[in-house]
């Protein structure tokens, strides 16, 4: 029997995040959290991927079982991969999310095959929220699905869709775009580029020149959960030479928020931190973090920014699934009593 091949360009597919569609039938993937979902009839399901490096994982959801993803290992080069079978008769809903990030490397998404005689049928309805994170590995899901005494490296392990970042978007019924990068400060990085190099890109493989386009999606709400990798860095690796003293810290931080300021001047912009060692007892970063935001306040009389600090539990790793929920409560909430959702 033969398949029914849907398109990457097929005007039912529903795509969100920063996806790269300079080429229409090959469409790139590579933010966590980025997504693609459609409703469809027919007993089967495939999706054709064709991965960089062979380093990415992805969610495949159908009818909305988000507690029993079916997890797709890429390998490298182009492979279709069988993701459901024997599905009763009727209409059948899908969502694809990446679980790793720009470091795991580019997926060009190439197509769907449904059960001879399937079809994609008319979306769901789009979202009418909109939020944004700009982080680091938290925001990223490193680790999150590791055993508390386990690494934290292992990519099977990392899940974006169980980020703090990922749960909060779900809980205010909003869609997201997650712009994160494992291992990036805002002054120093574990390798040569920093946020403010790294965030308007449209491919998150490093630091290249692709540009984002960031008047085709707005965000309502933008979070920025980042300075933790600059906590380590300065503080205690000393790699940045001459290391700078508080003024020039908050600075920096400021410098960034207000890039972001100027690119969405109408959303709400909440400026998080943790919940690793940053907000440890006796930190300091928690006020660089204020400071900055209270110069904006007062300077800009910017009324739509705040601050929201996650608790550091003590928990030397990075954050598992339970302290992403925790931290989602406490985003979620503050969201809804500042913005009304």
């Amino acid at each position: 029997m033969a398949a029914t091949i849907v398109r990457p360009d097929d005007a039912q597919l529903q795509y969100t995040g920063r996806i790269d569609f300079a080429q229409p039938q090959a469409p790139v993937l590579s933010w966590p959290g980025t997504s693609i979902e459609g409703n469809f009839t027919g007993a089967t399901l495939a999706l054709k991927l064709k991965d960089q490096y062979g380093k990415n994982y992805f969610n495949v959801f159908i009818d909305g079982d988000l507690a029993h993803p079916k997890v797709v290992k890429a390998e490298e080069g182009s492979k279709t991969y069988a993701v459901a079978s024997r599905l009763p008769a009727g209409q059948h809903r899908f969502l694809i999310t990446k679980r790793t990030e720009g470091e795991e490397g580019a997926t060009v998404f190439q197509g769907l095959e449904l059960a001879d005689g399937g079809k994609l049928l008319a979306p769901p309805l789009r979202k009418q929220r909109h939020i944004e994170f700009f982080g680091d590995s938290i925001t990223s899901g490193m680790g999150n699905e590791a055993p508390d005494n386990g690494p934290d490296h292992l990519l099977n392990e990392k899940n974006n869709f169980m980020s703090y970042a990922s749960i909060t978007a779900r809980n205010l019924d909003a869609e997201a775009h997650i712009t994160s990068q494992s291992g990036i400060g805002v002054m120093v990085s574990w390798f040569p580029f920093t946020m403010p190099d790294f965030y308007d890109q449209v491919n998150a493989v490093g630091n290249n020149d692709s540009k984002w386009d960031f008047s085709s999606w707005t965000p309502d709400v933008v979070v920025i959960n980042l300075m933790q990798n600059d906590k380590w860095l300065i503080d205690r690796e000393k790699r940045l030479q001459p290391i700078p003293d508080e003024a020039q810290r908050v600075q920096s931080y400021k410098t960034f928020v207000q890039k972001i300021r100027a690119l969405y001047p109408r959303a709400y912009i909440v400026c998080a931190l943790g919940s690793m060692d940053a907000t440890s007892a006796g930190s300091k970063w928690p006020g660089y973090v204020r400071t900055a935001v209270e110069q904006i306040q007062r300077e800009q009389n910017d009324k739509r920014i705040d601050t929201v600090f996650f608790d550091f539990t003590g928990f030397q790793g990075h954050p598992r699934v339970k302290q992403h929920q925790a931290n989602a409560a406490r985003l979620t909430a503050f969201i809804k009593e500042k913005v009304g959702w």
